[in-house]
């Protein structure tokens, strides 16, 4: 356990910001997940801005790596447009 107070209040910060992190992360997967059971293509291209936001915050605050933002968008892009 740590002694300082400063290392005391590092714990609290860390944990505080990956309960964040975790619920941002959480949510977005929710969406994902929302936007792919998706059928409607109009539906689907307004859930798609969403998600994109979503997912470049995500990246911005890395929580996850810029690259695999990228590949998300990507194919979730390719998801919508190939809805009929």
């Amino acid at each position: 356990m740590a002694n300082h107070k400063s290392a005391l209040k590092r714990i609290r910060a860390n944990e505080a910001k990956r309960l964040r992190n975790r619920y941002q992360h959480k949510t977005t997967r929710t969406f994902i997940k929302r936007l792919k059971s998706s059928t409607d293509k109009a539906e689907a291209q307004e859930l798609l801005k969403t998600v994109t936001s979503m997912i470049d915050k995500l990246a911005k605050k890395n929580i996850i790596h810029k690259n695999n933002a990228a590949n998300k968008k990507s194919k979730l892009t390719r998801f919508v447009n190939a809805i009929a």
